[in-house]
């Protein structure tokens, strides 16, 4: 595996202070408050600082810096004690610039290749695909995610329920077990038996296929007339492949594993609060898919910290996703972690990151 890079992950946003706005002083006292935060969750005072500090500074000195980088928005006070801990603008900063990205130890990269790669061959995508967010959920202690789009699912047989007068329910399954229905407007004038032989028509060309192929193929049918079909039954089956391919958010599936890992740290009311709105994001799914969409528009590893993108409140939350592609480099689906902002980025970005290229060789 390469070395993961910090400065090929795009940034969300660009924050209001940069790192040449501090000198060294300053910039040794904020990356010392983000590092205590991030491993403790506890703010930092003046004292503790100046005792850490490689430089020799006095406690009085270390709060004229920390009110200096309170007053650019970086560090705050989250009660009303000395400590502070660093705001949505200094986690972005220091993500940005003072985190040193490490290696995935070889521990980490056995387990994850024997959890994903081991029996994939025989296993359906969306099965592997979860068992990779499940997986990733375990090691960094947040909920994994996982969006990959519905018509690179390889398909099993469909069926038409007759629901009454104009109306019918389309029925998809996937070979991996998946269920999909919608409802369909039926022609006037249908008759009984067209239901029937439009299932059997589909099914007979989608089997072993993608959505997206037997699509192509049975439009292909359809267009050249081909299809031993009359008008009323192939606007049935076109109407019943229209609908499941959907459009936009509608082609993608959302897999979340691990939701339990986020009330593992839970130390305050404020945190639980937290949580639940996580989880109530995490239920709507709509603006999360969106969100996670942007990712798939970008190369390697992305960071979303707090409110930085407005699609998704993220509830005071952090998400880092990394886009994947399969065998023939296209990008098929986005992966990643969603979790406290409170994370251990050092450790989790490079994770992230090899699982995702792994997932592009084992992707087909």
């Amino acid at each position: 595996m390469r070395h993961t890079d910090i400065n090929a992950f795009r940034p969300v946003s660009d924050g209001a202070v940069g790192l040449r706005e501090l000198n060294e002083r300053s910039r040794e006292i904020f990356k010392r408050i983000v590092e205590t935060y991030l491993a403790t969750g506890e703010p930092v005072g003046s004292r503790n600082l100046s005792r850490a500090l490689p430089m020799t500074l006095s406690p009085a000195s270390v709060r004229n810096v920390m009110s200096d980088l309170e007053a650019l928005g970086l560090i705050y006070a989250p009660h009303t004690s000395a400590g502070r801990i660093p705001t949505q603008s200094g986690l972005r900063l220091f993500i940005d610039g003072l985190l040193e990205i490490g290696e995935v130890s070889a521990e980490e990269r056995s387990h994850i290749e024997a959890r994903i790669a081991g029996n994939s061959r025989h296993r359906a995508v969306e099965e592997f695909l979860a068992e990779a967010g499940a997986m990733l959920s375990g090691l960094s202690g947040c909920a994994g995610l996982v969006l990959v789009d519905k018509q690179s699912k390889t398909l099993k047989q469909v069926e038409f329920v007759n629901l009454g007068p104009g109306r019918a329910l389309a029925v998809l399954v996937s070979e991996d077990g998946d269920v999909e229905n919608r409802i369909i407007a039926l022609p006037e004038g249908l008759p009984l038996g067209s239901l029937a032989e439009a299932s059997n028509y589909i099914t007979a060309r989608i089997a072993g296929h993608t959505l997206a192929e037997a699509r192509a193929r049975i439009e292909r049918e359809i267009e050249q007339k081909r299809a031993q079909l009359d008008e009323l039954t192939a606007r049935v089956v076109t109407e019943g492949l229209a609908t499941w391919s959907g459009s936009g958010d509608e082609q993608k599936s959302l897999i979340v594993c691990g939701r339990s890992h986020l009330l593992e740290d839970v130390r305050a009311m404020e945190d639980l609060e937290r949580v639940r709105l996580l989880f109530e994001d995490l239920d709507t799914k709509k603006d999360l898919i969106q969100l996670l969409g942007l990712a798939e528009r970008a190369e390697g590893v992305r960071i979303f910290i707090g409110s930085e993108n407005k699609l998704f409140s993220l509830s005071g939350s952090a998400l880092i996703v990394s886009p994947f592609e399969d065998t023939e480099q296209k990008i098929v689906g986005v992966l990643g972690v969603i979790g406290p902002t409170r994370l251990n980025y050092a450790r989790i970005i490079p994770m992230v990151d090899y699982t995702a290229r792994l997932l592009g060789r084992l992707v087909p």
